[in-house]
């Protein structure tokens, strides 16, 4: 075998497990395996792209410059493809992403990938699965940033951090107070404020950056009340 990396991969995407045994071959002969620290640069707004980014494991932001202030459109946690519909759309990427933690992202030829869409039905079904997910998800975080108000918002991020990417109530943020802020849609000063509100009430227990969620009940009230 010239290449069984890919074919032997105990992280493949769920699309990837649609593919046949030569299409797992092709595959490993047109992708990349790329390391990258936290805070390095994965994608870069405004620049073409010539391929797919697998995030095989890690931890990414997905953030986008606006006229006055940077905004984070969403964490993304391994197992997950960046930005598909960059690739699909007018091949220029839209966002930025970035790694927040040790990040291996796997680059993979768009040429090659549209191949497989235009073969194998399955893979282009599971790739149309993940992006109407991921459309959703944009859906629901832009309802909550337009009519929840701070306190709401923080809640939210605090149990998406907690229930989604560390499944546990105790974490350590893996983001600044100005990157929350991002994500949330709010200043720097107000995310703090929330914190320490959180923290005297005992809904949280901070400690720089580690996170305690003492009453889950009461934040995720919190949350559905915005």
């Amino acid at each position: 075998m010239r290449n069984p990396v890919c074919k032997y991969c105990d992280i493949k995407s769920h699309a990837a497990l649609k593919l046949n045994s030569c299409q797992l071959e092709e595959l490993g002969n047109n992708v990349s395996q790329v390391q990258f620290g936290s805070g390095e640069i994965i994608i870069k707004q405004d620049a073409p792209t010539h391929s797919v980014a697998y995030v095989k494991s890690g931890l990414v932001k997905i953030h986008i410059k606006g006229p006055n202030r940077e905004k984070i459109l969403n964490i993304v946690k391994a197992p997950a493809y960046l930005c598909l519909h960059s690739t699909f759309g007018d091949n220029v990427n839209h966002f930025s992403t970035t790694a927040i933690e040790r990040t291996t992202i796997c680059f993979i030829d768009s040429t090659t990938f549209s191949k497989f869409i235009h073969e194998n039905g399955d893979f282009a079904y599971q790739i149309i699965q993940d992006m109407g997910k991921g459309e959703l998800k944009n859906f629901h975080n832009l309802i909550n940033n337009a009519q929840k108000q701070n306190l709401g918002r923080v809640a939210d991020a605090l149990l998406f951090f907690a229930d989604e990417i560390y499944g546990s109530n105790s974490f350590t943020l893996p983001v600044s107070r100005q990157e929350l802020a991002d994500l949330t849609g709010i200043t720097r000063e107000s995310t703090s404020r929330i914190f320490t509100n959180f923290n005297n009430e005992k809904i949280l227990n901070i400690q720089g950056r580690k996170i305690t969620i003492l009453n889950a009940r009461l934040l995720k009230q919190i949350s559905v009340n915005g």
